[in-house]
């Protein structure tokens, strides 16, 4: 079995040098960690995890809970985000823990304090944050390392990877205003989650920036499945004299519901009704099954991993978290699923 003294011979570095590189300490230069990085894949290298430990204080070992049982969706978010994080992890020779816990479990501040003392894990990944995560500020207080996937708030002083949420959906609001929509419903996620106060405060912002008054009635807010979708579209459009002429979606599987419902009350896109919708890009849908076209904003999802293993890594280290924070632009996908309102509408 390869030893950090034959890795040490093969480099010509000192044992400290390439302990301290696999232990991704800052003061090693990027082009000696590379160096490291190449050897220990070459001579089959696997850390004994005791001894990283005792030399660095750290186990390599990080973590990721969430809520989580036989009624989540395959199709959802979580799961591709666990085995893309799994893979980024393991690339950096960092072994990643998953501890599920049933939903409404509630509190997991408990579960975290025995990952962290017990299980000696050295950070944690945060999904789903809300405003006011007591998460969040429980993992401050107690010094762990950890990142984000996504914000609390706008400005955060901890590691995180986002989406410019609330640009995402000032752009589909805008768009829809500027080919002459008054009535402009946004179908998304339940409340709770601080994405979709992002997202709302950029629909509103769009709408009033048009001089129109947002409507709560247009407001749909549910888990974003595609039967949800569907629920929501014939909750929206069976009433002639209050039916919006485009609706936002917040995922590509509300809006297969919402073409769905359209469908089914008669109507068209986007000859009655035009349809946007944000895409994650997620395995398990993709926008190629949408006539027309559809009109998207495109952000994949698989983007944040390497950001945040190697965030998470750094933020081990004792990186300055100010240095540990991106907001990833998203692109726009022009499609054929929207149009200017119908002459007839009210």
């Amino acid at each position: 079995m390869t030893t950090l003294k034959d890795l040490s011979r093969h480099l010509g570095l000192s044992v400290t040098q390439v302990s301290r590189a696999l232990n991704g300490h800052s003061d090693v230069s990027a082009r000696t960690r590379a160096r490291v990085e190449t050897a220990v894949k070459e001579l089959n290298y696997i850390p004994n995890l005791t001894a990283r430990r005792l030399v660095s204080g750290r186990s390599g070992v990080v973590g990721l809970v969430a809520e989580a049982g036989p009624d989540t969706p395959e199709d959802s978010v979580f799961f591709e985000t666990v085995l893309g994080l799994s893979g980024e992890f393991s690339r950096r020779d960092i072994q990643f823990v998953l501890h599920l816990m049933p939903p409404g479990t509630g509190d997991a501040r408990p579960v975290y304090d025995r990952l962290r003392l017990g299980g000696g894990l050295d950070g944690f990944v945060l999904l789903g944050p809300c405003p006011g995560d007591p998460r969040i500020r429980h993992l401050e207080d107690s010094g762990v390392a950890f990142v984000v996937h996504g914000r609390s708030h706008a400005a955060p002083p901890y590691p995180f990877f986002d989406v410019d949420n609330c640009a995402i959906l000032h752009d589909h609001a805008a768009r829809l205003a500027a080919l002459g929509h008054t009535r402009i419903a946004l179908v998304d996620a339940g409340p709770g989650a601080a994405f979709t106060a992002f997202r709302e405060d950029g629909y509103r912002a769009a709408l009033e920036a048009a001089g129109l008054r947002p409507d709560p009635a247009l407001v749909v807010r549910a888990p974003m499945t595609e039967g949800n979708g569907l629920v929501a579209a014939i909750r929206l459009l069976s009433d002639p004299a209050t039916r919006p002429t485009a609706i936002i979606c917040g995922n590509l599987l509300v809006a297969k519901g919402v073409f769905a419902g359209i469908r089914a009350l008669g109507l068209t896109v986007p000859g009655d009704v035009s349809v946007t919708a944000h895409d994650d890009v997620l395995r398990a849908v993709g926008a190629d099954g949408f006539a027309p076209a559809l009109h998207r904003t495109r952000a994949p999802i698989a983007d944040s991993w390497p950001h945040l293993a190697d965030f998470l890594a750094r933020a081990v280290a004792g990186e300055d978290p100010a240095a540990l924070q991106r907001v990833a632009p998203f692109k726009v996908i022009e499609g054929a699923s929207i149009a200017p309102p119908p002459e007839n509408a009210h």
